[in-house]
């Protein structure tokens, strides 16, 4: 096993058993933040963990200029980590509902931050397994107490200084995740304004998905290419409401062969936290 970005049902199933991966089952809504907990406790990948978006892939003692989910602490994610089984050494799957992201692919980029190579986002979810008649099981799972030392790659992640210096640059350095009348500021169901970060450009995560899996590499490829205008990969910030569905852009662009890209970890909602910062509107 040397899964990395995405990982099939087919593979993930042929792998089950003492020497397989680690599965973590990541579902989340937003409208009912404990729905995902419920579900696995109905059922999961054999011997998956839970990992809840707001519990433990986020901290919410952290101030509004972090966003509305903000990065949890290296020690914290250490803690989980080690209530899930995850050692240094082992192949991590994260896998939620369908399409990777609420929260998978946050935990994906996380388990990265932290140097673990070895992590992938099972494609199609939790339904396409359940669709299949692949093995589903109630039990409770044990704390497994391993230890996960290691402290998260802070240059991995771009913060709201980077992003204010960079204004001026030409389109192409950052993009938004978000859905396209989320961005136009056209509707905001969720933040107290509407619109997105003066230069931005739009790649709905949305784009990326077909029936509930990603996309060939090469039609995502074709597509985000040209929205950098030339920028390097490593050169681009990714952003959306609230650094979740960033991350999930950033699993389809490390997919399709675009790597090096980070996130803007407070996103919008950090941005708009200062009334001060500018707005654009439109597409």
């Amino acid at each position: 096993m040397d899964w990395t970005t995405l990982v099939s049902i087919d593979d993930v199933a042929a792998a089950l058993g003492d020497d397989g991966p680690v599965l973590v089952d990541c579902r989340f809504a937003l409208a009912d933040p404990d729905a995902g907990e419920r579900a696995w406790r109905e059922g999961h990948l054999p011997g998956a963990g839970y990992a809840h978006l707001d519990r433990d892939l986020s901290d919410h003692a952290r101030p509004a200029s972090e966003g509305r989910h903000p990065v949890p602490s290296a020690a914290a994610f250490r803690e989980t980590l080690s209530r899930l089984g995850v050692t240094p050494d082992v192949q991590v799957v994260a896998y939620d509902a369908g399409d990777g992201a609420m929260a998978a692919a946050r935990f994906w980029w996380l388990l990265r931050l932290l140097g673990h190579r070895r992590v992938a986002v099972l494609d199609g979810g939790f339904s396409r397994w359940a669709k299949r008649g692949l093995p589903i099981d109630a039990d409770a799972v044990p704390h497994r107490g391993t230890r996960y030392d290691g402290e998260f790659d802070v240059a991995a992640i771009a913060d709201t200084a980077e992003v204010e210096r960079r204004l001026g640059d030409p389109p192409g350095w950052l993009l938004d995740a978000r859905a396209p009348e989320r961005f136009s500021g056209d509707i905001e169901p969720i933040d107290r304004i509407a619109g997105h970060i003066p230069g931005a450009r739009n790649r709905p995560f949305t784009a990326n998905l077909r029936d509930g899996r990603f996309r060939p590499a090469a039609e995502i490829r074709a597509e985000i290419e040209p929205l950098l205008a030339g920028t390097p990969p490593a050169n681009v910030v990714l952003g959306c409401g609230s650094g979740v569905t960033a991350c999930h852009l950033l699993l389809a662009m490390e997919h399709a062969g675009l790597a090096g890209a980070r996130i803007y970890a407070p996103s919008w909602s950090g941005w708009i936290s200062e009334w001060s910062r500018p707005v654009a509107r439109g597409g």
